[in-house]
């Protein structure tokens, strides 16, 4: 895997751990609008892009933890789903204010990579039918695109249909 970097936006956790691992991976950085309803659909407008191949980061609570949701923006997450793909009963949408001291991100950038330590993780299937997805580069206004399969061994996600329209 050949390192690809540009030299547009911030470095974060998220580029560091690429870099760091040699990912080739994109920096799509893009003016944020903080009215904006949905972060997600306001990165795939930004970057021109089909919403279903821009990825959402989500967190849940387990009981035992927090895990994350990697999911397509213009869908939700499937709780009963990711529960079953993370083999527990059931989980809940995570605390925000948790989700931001356990990622050491703010919502709206929770990159799925290089958070303060390292959660189970589930990648929606729907992910592998792109050579690129775009995921939050941990800043609101910056997303980064690079293979799912990198994405998956980066984030040692678990691989399931976790999404629903």
């Amino acid at each position: 895997m050949g390192r690809q970097r540009q030299p547009d936006g911030p470095s974060t956790p998220a580029t560091v751990a690429l870099d760091r691992a040699g990912v080739a991976y994109t920096r799509h950085p893009y003016e944020h609008d903080p009215s904006a309803g949905s972060y997600g659909l306001e990165a795939a407008a930004a970057l021109g892009v089909d919403p279903a191949q821009v990825f959402k980061t989500l967190l849940v609570d387990t009981v035992k933890g927090l895990a994350v949701g990697v999911v397509p923006v213009d869908g939700q997450l499937d709780l009963k789903a990711v529960a079953a793909a993370l083999g527990t009963k059931s989980v809940a949408m995570a605390d925000p204010a948790s989700a931001e001291r356990s990622t050491g991100y703010v919502v709206g950038g929770i990159s799925p990579i290089g958070q303060k330590r390292a959660l189970p993780t589930v990648l929606d299937d729907t992910a592998y039918g792109f050579d690129i997805v775009y995921v939050s580069g941990g800043r609101r206004g910056f997303d980064i695109g690079l293979s799912p399969a990198d994405l998956a061994t980066l984030t040692r996600a678990v691989r399931a249909r976790i999404g629903r329209g």
